[in-house]
């Protein structure tokens, strides 16, 4: 299958809607890239593009809880065309977009990075320290 490489900055524009795929997570939601362009008068909105974007197994476990309504993000992935038939029976076709990665937009956010990887603490375990010899031990040695 073909796989078309898609990169995309914008902003989340519904709730990020977290399920159960048979043994995987996955997390959909929708968002938006709007365009603009300067002119004599400021800036003027331009097109916008609209995708829904799903999210699969480590992505979907990274995402869910974090990105919410409004939150601007900078998606990576492959974007595809999905076909299916609305309520009236009409065939209709939407652009998704299955993320390999999704991250904070740092041009217009500031973030905290939680890698969730264990702390050198945590991966060996603690060793035992040399036991501590007494203070009088030489005076002890000198008496006897």
């Amino acid at each position: 299958m073909f796989e078309t490489p898609f990169t995309v900055v914008g902003n989340v524009v519904t709730d990020v809607y977290a399920r159960r795929a048979g043994e995987s997570n996955v997390v959909t939601f929708r968002m938006a890239s709007n365009s603009r362009k300067r002119t004599d008068d400021g800036w003027e909105p331009g097109n916008s593009l609209y995708v829904t974007v799903n999210c699969w197994g480590r992505v979907a476990d990274g995402v869910a809880g974090r990105l919410f309504k409004g939150d601007p993000v900078v998606v990576v992935g492959h974007i595809y065309t999905n076909e299916y038939l609305d309520k009236e029976g009409n065939r209709r076709s939407a652009m998704e977009v299955r993320a390999t990665s999704v991250g904070p937009d740092m041009a217009r956010c500031q973030v905290k990075i939680d890698p969730r990887r264990p702390s050198p603490l945590e991966l060996e375990p603690p060793q035992a320290e040399p036991e501590a010899e007494s203070e009088n031990s030489d005076e002890l040695a000198v008496l006897t």
